[in-house]
Parts: C-alpha cells; structure tokens; sequence
C-alpha cells in the first residue's frame, strides 16, 4: 500500500474513537497485549515517563519532552489526537515517524491485525511502541490516550507516572463523578514507580492517595509544594519565578506557551524534573530554561492558545470540556479586544450544556461543525445555544465559520476558535 492507502486503512477499517466515539472502545488492554507480544513486546526495550489528566497533559508532555531533548536524551514522544498530519502522534526528538515506517508497519502486521482485530488506538500504539525501540530512544513520553487503566499506553511500566487534573470529561465511559474519574485515571500508578499529581483537589486526592499506598510508591502533589511568583507577560508569553517552600529554584524562567492554564502544567512539570533528578537523570537547568522557551519550536506543539492572525485577532484553543473552557474564558478575558466572536463546533458525546451555560453572552456566535461523524450538527448546537441565551448563526463548515467571523470582525476585536480538537484541527 502506498501511504495514503495505509491512512485510509487505518482509518476507515479500524474502529476509531475520533470518528464514532465510545462504540471504538475496548473493555480491556488484551488487543495491545497480543499485538506487542507479536511484535516481540517493544514496550520493554525502552523507558519512558507516562502522562495522564484530564486537561494538561499533552502540554505537559511536549514541555517534558522538550527538557530531556534539550538534556541531550534521545527522546520519543506519544500523544494523540493529531491535528493537522498522522505523523503528529509518533516523534523523536521532535521529528514526526517518516511516512514509510508508518506504512511499513501496517504492512507487516496485516495478519496480526486481521486476527487480534484491534482499534485504531491500539495500532497506533503498537506502532508507536515498535518504532521507539528500533530507534532506542533513551526516553519515551508516553501520553494517556483516554483515562488511564484501560488505555492502551498503560502496558508500560514508566520511571514516573503523571496525572495533571481530574475534571468531568467522557462520564460516559469514565464515570460521572470525580471520584469515578480519578479512580480511572489512578489506574497508571505502578508499584514502586513515583506519582507527581499536577492539582490536589478534595474529591480526588484520597483516590489518588489510596492507590499510591497499595503500590507502596512516593506521591507528590505539584500544587502543594511549588509556587509561583512575579509571574508576568513579556509579548504575551509568561515569564516567572518558581519556590519550592522558600527556595528559588527557578528564577524568570520564559515559557513559550501561551494561555494562562499554562502555570499550572508548569508546576506539574518542574516537580516531575526535582523527582526525576532525585532518581538519577542529569536535566541541567540550562536545559530546562533552554527548553521551556522554545517548546513549540522543539516539538511541534500546536492548538494551544495559539494565534492565528492579527488584525483582527484570531486565536485557537483545543479545551473541549467545562474545565478546559473554564481556562480558555479567563484567557479571553485577560486578552484586550472590543467585541468577541466565538467560532464554535462540539461533538455529540460531550457535557454539551454544561460548556454552553458558562460561554458568554455578549459575544457574536458562529456554530459550525468538524467533519466526522461524532460531530453535533451545526443547526443543532445553535438551536441547544439558544436557550442559553448565546444567538448566532449556523455554518456548513468550521471554515466557512471562521471566514464569516473575518468578514464581520474589525481590526481590534477577537475571533476565537474552538469547542473541540477537531474544530482547531480543521482550522490549522
């Protein structure tokens, strides 16, 4: 198969999570257990660090990612979903799988996959695992793909695991409460294997608590022992100083991630470094200053309050639940702007009532939707939007959208674009 049949093959013939949502999902990591162990295990042939959460975790992979690439490791990145290129989900030290490992792999392993019958996420991961240990990546961060004890990735035993937050997100396949949710998300803590907890939340940190006890493994919660100070803006990008109880550990260190939320991953990620030195790993601070500053550049981050254009502003974001758009708001609010139009598109399986009753009411609305099959019709989330007071009109396409925004927003208003990853995707 030629690359692009191999895309084809992977998307259409697999169940997919992205494309038709919970249906894809399986009810045990058995399918990634028989693929790796067909592929004589990888997973084993490498370490790696394991990132989990409901909002954060894949900024905090990329800034960890970054750090020990800049240390000089030889580092593989995992993260789902991509955005704009396949590729995007498999990397080392910044570089994206060439397109014929990718299409090599599936070649390969047809018969494997036509007998095990795995998902699009467990082939993926295989693969991801297989190309990590042919390259001997000295590190692989490892992203959580969907809540944690049943996810595919969650056959790795890691130096360290990290669990950035809990907030409802997916209820109906991780549980409708926190506690259901943490439990979910716990269920990458190892034995012996140190957890750093990025928020210590009441309804959460006793799950977590509890099950770094029966693993009898250290747990730290970033929140509680890091603090920042003189936290500042310099051309939109935070600047700031970071103590651990009254000890400067970090001073005007220079983030290139934009988006307030971003002082929180940071926490999360400067805690995960102090546990990873404590456990031998040379991550020199020039590397991390060096690192921290450049993220976008050394990974390939993108869809994080990221701007598009000036004149008028137009700014995308991938938070796609209540506790990801709470964030997003407060980073509109702290954006100057004189009017405010709200590019937005959700799918069906989402708290869709629960993002429409904290998005503002002054604001100009633009409802459009990606294009898959989880999708909620455009017509259909302007008709939800309107009983919470939220008027706009509806779009074919979230590109068609964007440029009605355009064409109605002037010079120092703000477009901003998101409600869900496909949306920014589409855009970028």
């Amino acid at each position: 198969m030629t690359y692009a049949e191999t895309l084809d093959f992977l998307y259409s013939k697999l169940p997919m999570f992205t494309r038709v949502g919970a249906v894809a999902l399986k009810k045990d990591i058995h399918n990634t257990v028989k693929l790796c162990a067909a592929i004589d295990n990888p997973q084993t042939k490498f370490k790696s660090i394991h990132i989990g959460g409901t909002n954060g975790k894949g900024s905090t992979s990329h800034m960890l990612a970054a750090i020990f690439q800049k240390a000089g490791f030889k580092t593989g990145l995992y993260t789902s979903p991509h955005l704009k290129d396949f590729r995007e989900r498999i990397r080392i030290n910044g570089k994206m799988i060439p397109k014929s490992t990718v299409t090599n792999f599936v070649k390969s392993q047809k018969q494997n996959i036509k007998e095990i019958e795995p998902s699009f996420f467990e082939v993926t991961v295989a693969m991801a695992f297989d190309y990590f240990a042919k390259e001997k990546v000295d590190i692989a961060i490892i992203e959580v793909g969907l809540g944690g004890r049943l996810d595919s990735t969650n056959i790795i035993t890691p130096e360290l695991s990290v669990i950035t937050n809990i907030s409802l997100d997916h209820t109906n396949i991780l549980g409708d409460t926190l506690q259901k949710i943490a439990f979910e998300k716990a269920g990458i803590i190892k034995p012996q294997i140190p957890v750093v907890i990025g928020e210590q939340q009441a309804k959460s940190a006793p799950v977590f608590l509890k099950s770094a006890k029966t693993n009898n493994t250290q747990i730290v919660f970033a929140e509680t022992e890091l603090r920042i100070s003189d936290s500042a803006k310099k051309h939109n990008k935070p600047k700031l100083n970071i103590y651990k109880a009254e000890q400067l550990l970090f001073k005007n260190l220079k983030i290139d991630l934009t988006g307030n939320y971003q002082l929180k991953n940071i926490k999360t990620v400067i805690q995960s470094v102090l546990i990873l030195r404590e456990n031998g790993y040379k991550l020199p601070n020039e590397a991390i200053y060096s690192a921290l500053k450049n993220v976008k550049k050394i990974t390939g981050l993108q869809g994080r309050w990221q701007t598009l254009s000036k004149k008028p502003l137009v700014i995308c974001d991938t938070g796609h639940n209540k506790a990801g758009l709470t964030e997003v708001l407060k980073n509109i609010a702290n954006t100057p702007h004189q009017s405010l139009h709200m590019v937005i598109g959700m799918v069906k399986d989402k708290d869709i009532d629960g993002v429409l009753t904290l998005l503002p009411k002054k604001a100009n609305y633009y409802f459009c939707a990606p294009a898959l099959e989880r999708a909620l019709p455009a017509a259909d989330l302007a008709q939800k939007a309107s009983k919470f007071s939220l008027t706009g009109q509806a779009y074919k396409s979230v590109k068609n959208a964007l440029a009605q925004a355009k064409v109605n927003a002037k010079n120092n208003d703000l477009i901003f674009v998101g409600g869900s990853t496909f949306v920014v995707a589409e855009i970028l």
